[in-house]
């Protein structure tokens, strides 16, 4: 007797070199592995999830502080996700059941529908598209404004890349950002301010040791190349580990050393960067009109997309 896996249906997406699993909760990257060696800190086929491991955030990434948010003249409450700071967290696409509308060998469509609800009254379709080839892996994502009025909306990745053997404090970063948003100890945005504030917690513009720093941090006003694209390289000290580069639709990124609160006790605890390109800031719902940092305003009907690629550095 077949059983559904507690990260839903699994897919794989497979080259010479490469091989992607993809779970259909929160259309989640699974696993990612380039010539056997894991790209992203992966998670078992039959396990819940955890903190948030390669699920799509919509239609908001990151936090809405308190949950609350004005938008058109009224006021709206969002369910508490993130207990322990009390905000809403990473959206409400996280725990949907996609369902594969396309699916190749080395290419994945993947479709789940937010629903109208308490705290956000937009029904907004998630496509979500894995495409593995020789420049690593690339994945879409567009968002349709399926009801009648404009829809607040927000998007970005989640994984947590791995360079090699080791920790966090053993690779190397190479991070295009000149600003950082500050936060207070509820991770509640405060200053935005140049990296300088904090250069060895902070400046990673030249490719250097993360070493002890700890950073859960958005960054923005990001070096890009004639195409339009931002990278971040995280590498081991020989040289070899991953990159992730995303379009213009993403201004900002969040990093995330994966520190724990209970410290090198606790699971997970720095075992990968997490790097998430973000399409808003934090708390963008509650932006002041034309910040920014706000949200894309979807109008009835439209579609908007963002894209990024996860792609192996090998050993020179």
């Amino acid at each position: 007797m077949s059983r559904t896996l507690l990260s839903g249906t699994q897919y794989t997406l497979q080259t010479t070199r490469d091989v992607v699993h993809v779970a259909s909760v929160g259309a989640s990257l699974r696993r990612y592995t380039h010539d056997g060696r894991d790209l992203v800190v992966p998670f078992e086929a039959d396990q819940v999830r955890p903190a948030y491991r390669g699920a799509i955030l919509a239609p908001w990434p990151n936090r809405i502080l308190d949950g609350r948010y004005q938008f058109g003249g009224e006021e709206y409450q969002l369910g508490i996700t993130e207990p322990k700071r009390g905000h809403a967290l990473h959206g409400l696409g996280v725990w949907l059941g996609f369902h594969a509308v396309a699916e190749r060998s080395d290419s994945l469509i993947l479709v789940a529908t937010v629903e109208p609800q308490e705290g956000y009254p937009w029904r907004i379709r998630l496509e979500t598209t894995y495409n593995l080839g020789a420049d690593g892996l690339t994945q879409t994502v567009r968002a349709t404004n399926e009801s009648s009025t404009p829809a607040p909306f927000g998007t970005a990745a989640h994984p947590y890349l791995v360079a090699g053997l080791g920790q966090v404090d053993e690779w190397v970063l190479e991070l295009p950002a000149r600003q950082v948003l500050l936060t207070d100890d509820k991770l509640r945005p405060t200053d935005l301010v140049d990296i300088g504030v904090d250069v060895d917690r902070f400046d990673f513009r030249c490719r250097r040791l993360i070493g002890s720093a700890e950073i859960d941090h958005a960054f923005t006003a990001l070096q890009r190349d004639s195409s339009g694209h931002a990278t971040v390289r995280l590498l081991d000290q020989a040289g070899q580990g991953v990159a992730m580069t995303w379009d213009a639709a993403c201004p900002w990124v969040q990093i995330h050393t994966a520190d724990q609160a209970d410290g090198p006790s606790a699971p997970g605890h720095r075992i990968g960067l997490a790097v998430e390109p973000m399409t808003c800031a934090p708390n963008a719902f509650n932006a002041p009109p034309g910040d920014p940092r706000g949200p894309t305003l979807i109008a009835a009907g439209q579609t908007v997309e963002a894209q990024w690629t996860i792609i192996a550095i090998d050993r020179r």
